[in-house]
């Protein structure tokens, strides 16, 4: 229950923000005679099914935040039923940015029609079989929250169709939905259904650009731990939103219902990865590449996306261990990443790190290794930069061959980023000073960048001298310790400007679909904390 004071304080955020943004609220009902959501718009009902508001703020902040509470009405309603109102609501509140969101990631990933008529046809094959699995499997865990996953995919789509009709739209498809939410699976699905003719007849593909910077910082006496992400994706991707959700589920071996994430509109997934969970789990990721392309070979529709197994680890997991091993299940072989689980209940700050505080879980097609990295921690830092760490996995995705044809771009010791973040890490000591290695490029002087704005923690392609894009780093997201048991972070988005670096103006790529974002980016980090729940 919500006290008075706490009250008072959400009603004071709100007259805040109200004053100078669009403040969106809305609580929704489930009229279980009709199967029917009730929603009434402007109204925070504290005892409604599922309540929450969107703040508009990505044009003065660089940031939109939505905040979601579901499961706490006066009468119990069944989990699949409060999911699906969280996704409602979700849909419902931020329905314009889901539409530009679509409208700016669609062309990025589907070029051509046969590569739609493949897509198509893989996600529906993969929907039917994971919901066929849910109704088979009623009394195993995982099957359980799939289907709560599936049920706020569902209430999302609802929610933005009556948003549509209300508005004179047409409303999105169920594959626009699904679409969105696996756009990070779309970067191994679609070359994998849909070979290009330069890879098709080799084994191993040429590099693409790497995605995403990530450093994990243990202070010398174990004073503090730090923990520090920043995305490298299109910068078409930039429509961004910080969520904290916070859902009540009966099912008894849920972890938590918790969750406070950098993500964007309509997905019900972070992307980046950025997470602060209830259960007390940290979690962030880089994305490895698959140079290996016989190992698409393994990828099938009767599997679970990468962007559903990790919600579905955050659901049922309490340690970096149960993580791994759950988020390892019916392994897509799409979005492979290096992920690392951060377990805050073996942190004993100025004391000790206990095994099982940093786990590390690495994907490929047809392979989930994971490994208790604590050790490494304990000697200071942990790094991440696009390049795996479990020797297996580096054989296999073909890192190896990579690094024979193209240099130490593709060694994990010798990469740029791994140079850079050795040499540097040892000035980091708090959130100041990890913001800044988080937002370096110095690509200019640093020897290790040897001139190219991509050979640095934050890449700045669009200042490439020849074939410049939109594209690169293009958002950081910071937390310590004690302000991540609070599900508190600071977040900034749009592309770094260290070192005098120009801000990024959409001026002169306006023939990259941009709608609905700033004209330009000159944001500053934002302080992000819940107001609707607290720890």
């Amino acid at each position: 229950m919500i006290n008075s004071s706490v009250c008072a304080l959400i009603l004071a955020c709100f007259a805040a923000a109200a004053r100078s943004d669009k403040l969106l609220k809305a609580t929704a009902y489930w009229d279980s005679t009709h199967k029917a959501v009730l929603l009434k718009e402007g109204v925070l009902d504290l005892q409604g099914d599922a309540y929450g508001y969107y703040n508009d703020t990505l044009t003065s902040t660089g940031w939109g935040v939505l905040e979601i509470r579901a499961g706490y009405g006066q009468t119990a309603e069944p989990d699949d039923v409060t999911m699906f109102l969280a996704g409602y609501l979700e849909g419902f509140l931020t329905a314009p940015q889901i539409f530009d969101h679509y409208t700016n990631m669609y062309p990025q990933l589907i070029e051509k029609p046969k590569t739609l008529v493949a897509v198509k046809r893989f996600m529906a094959k993969q929907d039917e079989w994971s919901r066929s699995q849910v109704k088979r499997n009623t009394s195993d865990p995982l099957w359980i929250h799939t289907g709560l996953i599936l049920a706020q995919l569902d209430g999302l789509q609802a929610g933005v169709a009556d948003w549509a009709k209300q508005h004179g739209r047409t409303p999105l498809s169920q594959f626009a939905i699904q679409f969105l939410n696996a756009v990070g699976d779309l970067l191994d699905l679609i070359p994998a259904l849909v070979p290009d003719r330069m890879s098709s007849s080799k084994q191993y593909k040429a590099p693409p650009m790497g995605h995403c910077s990530a450093l994990i910082k243990m202070l010398p006496g174990f004073e503090n731990l730090l923990f520090a992400h920043s995305s490298w994706y299109t910068y078409a991707a930039t429509m961004r939103i910080y969520k904290h959700w916070d859902f009540r589920l009966s099912e008894p071996h849920t972890a938590t219902g918790k969750l406070s994430f950098s993500s964007y509109p309509g997905f019900l997934v972070s992307l980046d990865d950025f997470y602060l969970l209830g259960s007390g789990l940290m979690m962030t990721q880089t994305t490895n590449n698959v140079f290996n392309t016989s190992l698409y070979s393994y990828i099938t529709p009767a599997s679970l996306f990468s962007w559903q197994r990790v919600r579905l680890a955050h659901a049922l997991a309490n340690t970096g261990e149960q993580w791994a091993k759950t988020f390892s299940r019916y392994n897509s072989g799409t979005y492979n990443n290096q992920y690392m689980v951060v377990d805050v209940s073996k942190v004993n700050l100025s004391s000790s790190l206990e095994d099982g505080a940093l786990t590390v879980v690495e994907q490929i097609p047809g392979l989930v290794e994971y490994s208790d990295q604590t050790q490494t921690l304990r000697r200071g830092y942990w790094p991440s930069y696009n390049v795996p760490f479990h020797r297996k996995i580096y054989d296999l995705s073909g890192y190896e061959e990579m690094w024979k044809e193209y240099g130490d771009e593709f060694s994990y010791d010798l990469c740029p980023r791994a140079k850079i973040f050795r040499r540097d890490q040892s000035s980091v000591s708090d959130l100041s000073s990890l913001k800044h290695i988080m937002r370096y490029n110095d690509y200019k002087s640093d020897p290790y960048s040897q001139g190219d704005p991509c050979r640095s923690i934050c890449c700045r392609n669009d200042l490439q001298e020849h074939r410049a894009s939109p594209g690169g780093c293009y958002d950081t997201k910071v937390t310590d310790l004690h302000m991540a048991q609070e599900f508190v972070a600071e977040a900034v988005n749009g592309p770094t400007t260290d070192g005098g670096l120009p801000v990024f103006s959409w001026e002169a790529f306006n023939s990259t679909s941009h709608q609905g974002l700033p004209p330009k980016y000159n944001f500053s980090f934002v302080l992000m904390q819940p107001q609707l729940f607290h720890p």
